[in-house]
């Protein structure tokens, strides 16, 4: 069989017919009609029906056909005819076609499958095997016949498409593709990151990047001008739908721009994107500085594919005579809203009252809800007695109620309750309501970002991250409060209350470097032991220069509408960050953990993942105490001996009670209390000795592992 003739199932059209043909794939389905035998074949490209007729076939290729089952791989010569009138299939872009089979080699046969592959149906209005119907973590530990399925493999392939749409619009703008280590220092980024020991330097280890931001800066000062790169990037934070542990980002970098550079680059790079799927998207992007997001939407990422748009009716309550506002705004507090249009039919008073007001939107952190309903050119509800008219009429026309319509209102001290509840009402209520259009993609520009935020110490920490510049540069590294007002020079691309990507114009003077540094209250040896080769490049002349890192794995997922990013990519982690496929993460030998210095790492004695069996020190690590070396043969002797005890119980009880219930416990049920009824302490806590063996201690407590995220 000469596998250079090969045919693929897709190509073939109607101005085939007549035509001898080798195909090649995979059986999707099979039907028997009592010796006439029909199957789907598929490929990558698409599918097709294959006919075994004996009054053609011959008999020898029709007694191998009848052995065919789902997912055999099988290579088929025959003739290519049309379809007899009524037999078309629309479900299949080759319906009008099917080939005669003449040849039949089985290449490798199929055990029984996990779960339904095929996704297509042989007779026409029959419905397929619903792929929701299979638990994710059995599609991922069969992930390979899950890529059979064609969802899957145009899912890949369109993938595919929109990352070659990004390398041909990048390099005809003068980007360069470079590629950046991929074992580097640790670095602080926002999330913790995963850690490879090194053989040759024994314990100390590499750091698997989080975003390439020290490279790219240095490819900058190393007169690249414009950089990007499809980078693999890895973070251990805890998994969304929109997460995984290891992801692809396109980083963006350039000299001698501004925002406006950016801004037109990546509307422009997304436009095309979008545009690989079949999808058209409007520019420009609109822009909303950070405070005007979560001002009238409460998010920094909002979706604006629908309205309900917050109102500010603080200062119409000023005077009010209603004591809950009242006492509200003596606090310093605020009151703001949405108009529900048209939803006074949809959302009844027991809805209001009993659903939201008492339960939802207490669930999102704010104590209550007052809601108004607009009817017969007036207010309605059951506190608007307490609302004087010129109030009333002032909420009709800040909200531009009109008959039918809900006017939604929370009310607290705290600004942030208020924006972020009502930011999560809104969208609680647009999507209970069929107000998300789900075709639509609205994307926009945040711009604005506060460049610090406040620590429970006292302190500030970066929005986003150190090398991002400020708005301005006349600022005090010591004075807490100033270093609040200050503004980033950064933005994030938004849609449909997604984050794409996000960047910022960095900070290319040394001295502003420094003062950020000093702000965030590491010490000149911290960065020196942190920094210290990244800032020496600043003095050799490093350009203006500013980037963007768009996630792409959550974009594909946007613009293939998936509902999680696994489903874009081929070989993903589940939601526990595990491999169902591979088994990883795993546990390691002892081999090779003594190999990398890694079995007394710090002076602890129970090393976690070993594979080697050791009961003494399982038990040590589950139960979080540690021994002393000249304490193992003792403790060794002991847990033999309680082992042989509870095997000789068990095998007297059985003995004695073969037909009774299966025996659970060696030890007979009773109560355990202290001796005594008056509370004491132990003598050993107030010598230390009872925490003597703890691996670590917290003020006065015995710290242990976190067992519970």
């Amino acid at each position: 069989m000469l596998f250079s003739e090969r045919v693929f199932c897709g190509d073939l059209t109607p101005n085939d017919i007549g035509r001898q043909v080798l195909l090649a794939g995979w059986v999707d389905a099979c039907r028997d009609h009592g010796g006439l035998m029909f199957i789907h074949l598929r490929d990558v490209s698409s599918i097709i029906q294959v006919v075994f007729n004996p009054e053609i076939t011959p008999p020898a290729v029709c007694e191998r056909a009848a052995s065919l089952r789902s997912e055999y791989c099988v290579a088929i010569r025959g003739e290519v005819k049309n379809r007899a009138t009524g037999t078309e299939n629309p479900g299949i872009e080759t319906g009008t076609i099917e080939v005669m089979a003449t040849e039949l080699t089985v290449l490798a046969e199929s055990d029984v499958l996990p779960f339904a592959v095929s996704e297509k149906a042989m007779v026409t209005d029959t419905a397929p095997i619903d792929r929701e119907q299979v638990s994710e973590d059995l599609r991922l530990q069969y992930r390979y016949l899950d890529i059979r399925r064609a969802s899957m493999r145009r899912n890949l392939t369109l993938r595919h498409r929109i990352f070659q749409t990004v390398r041909s619009f990048l390099d005809s703008r003068g980007f360069v593709e470079v590629e950046t280590p991929m074992l580097t220092m640790s670095t602080p980024e926002g999330a913790r990151d995963y850690l490879v020991p090194s053989r040759i330097h024994p314990q100390s280890f590499y750091a698997l990047p989080q975003s390439p931001q020290l490279f790219k800066q240095l490819l900058m000062i190393g007169g690249m001008e414009r950089y990007f790169q499809l980078a693999r990037c890895f973070r251990d934070e805890d998994l969304r739908p929109n997460r995984q542990p290891e992801f692809t980002q396109l980083d963006i970098e350039a000299s001698f721009i501004d925002e406006e550079f950016l801004y037109e680059l990546v509307e422009e790079l997304t436009l095309r994107m979008f545009a690989a799927a079949g999808i058209s998207l409007a520019r420009p992007f609109p822009r909303l500085t950070y405070a005007e997001a979560i001002e009238t939407t409460g998010s920094d990422r909002p979706d604006l594919r629908f309205g309900l748009r917050f109102v500010d009716v603080t200062d119409l309550f000023r005077e009010t005579q209603y004591s809950i506002f009242r006492q509200i705004l003596e606090r310093g507090g605020c009151i703001k809203g949405f108009n529900v249009k048209g939803a006074s039919s949809s959302l009844s008073k027991n809805v209001l009252q009993n659903e939201y007001a008492k339960e939802i939107v207490p669930s999102f952190g704010a104590k209550g809800m007052t809601w108004i309903r607009a009817d017969n050119g007036g207010l309605e509800s059951n506190i608007v007695q307490f609302f004087s008219e010129r109030e009333l009429q002032g909420l009709r026309e800040r909200f531009g109620a009109e008959d039918g319509d809900v006017l939604i209102m929370i009310a607290d001290p705290s600004y942030a309750v208020v924006t972020s509840a009502l930011g999560r009402l809104r969208l609680h209520m647009a999507e209970r309501l069929g107000r998300i259009p789900e075709e639509g993609f609205c994307p926009a520009w945040i711009t604005d970002f506060p460049l610090f935020e406040s620590t429970e110490e006292g302190g500030v920490t970066s929005s986003h991250h150190p090398f991002t510049a400020p708005d301005r540069t006349d600022f005090d590294p010591t004075d807490v409060e100033e270093l609040l007002t200050l503004r980033s020079r950064a933005y994030d691309l938004v849609m449909n209350g997604e984050e794409l990507g996000g960047g910022s114009i960095r900070i290319s003077d040394r001295e502003v470097q420094r003062k950020i540094f000093r702000a965030l209250g590491l010490s000149e040896e911290d960065v020196r032991e942190r920094f210290g080769f990244f800032l020496r490049a600043f003095d050799f002349g490093p350009p203006p220069h500013g980037g963007l890192a768009l996630g792409m794995d959550r974009t594909v997922s946007m613009i293939l509408r998936t509902p999680s990013i696994r489903e874009v990519i081929a070989f993903p982690k589940n939601r526990s960050a595990g491999c169902p496929l591979t088994g990883a993460p795993s546990p390691v030998k002892r081999e090779q953990l003594a190999e990398l210095g890694l079995l007394n790492l710090n002076a602890q004695a129970a090393t976690r993942g070993v594979s080697e069996e050791d009961g003494l020190d399982h038990l040590s690590w589950v139960s979080r105490i540690g021994f002393k070396a000249e304490e193992r043969p003792v403790l060794v002797q002991g847990l033999d001996e309680a082992e042989r005890l509870a095997l000789a119980a068990l095998e007297k009880a059985a003995d004695i009670a073969a037909d009774r219930e299966p025996l659970y416990t060696v030890v007979r049920a009773t109560g355990r209390t202290r001796p005594g009824t008056e509370p004491s302490r132990s003598e050993l806590s107030g010598s230390g000795d009872l925490f003597k063996n703890a691996p670590s201690l917290k003020g006065d407590y015995f710290k242990v592992a976190g067992i519970l995220e």
